[in-house]
């Protein structure tokens, strides 16, 4: 991963820019690291992972409450509880 300090992201920002098109970056302040720039394709790629593995956990989770007994009204009360 590349890196840049933050005044050199700041000072040539085309540069970062042509340099995430290929890997992600890191941005360092005071060489501690403080972000990371990344494409628009590399974060979609990412977003749209997350997104599957949101939604392939709560199906697994909602297959196992249902081989637990669940029911829809028993669901609806844990999550109204404000506990």
């Amino acid at each position: 991963m590349k890196e840049f300090a933050a005044s050199q992201a700041k000072n040539q920002f085309g540069l970062l820019l042509d340099a995430v098109q290929g890997e992600p970056a890191r941005v360092t302040k005071k060489g501690r690291p403080v972000g990371v720039m990344l494409s628009m394709q590399q974060y979609e790629r990412l977003r749209g992972a997350a997104w599957e593995q949101l939604l392939e956990t709560m199906d697994a989770i909602a297959s196992e409450a249902a081989a637990e007994g669940m029911t829809d009204s028993e669901f609806n009360v844990l999550l109204a509880d404000a506990s």
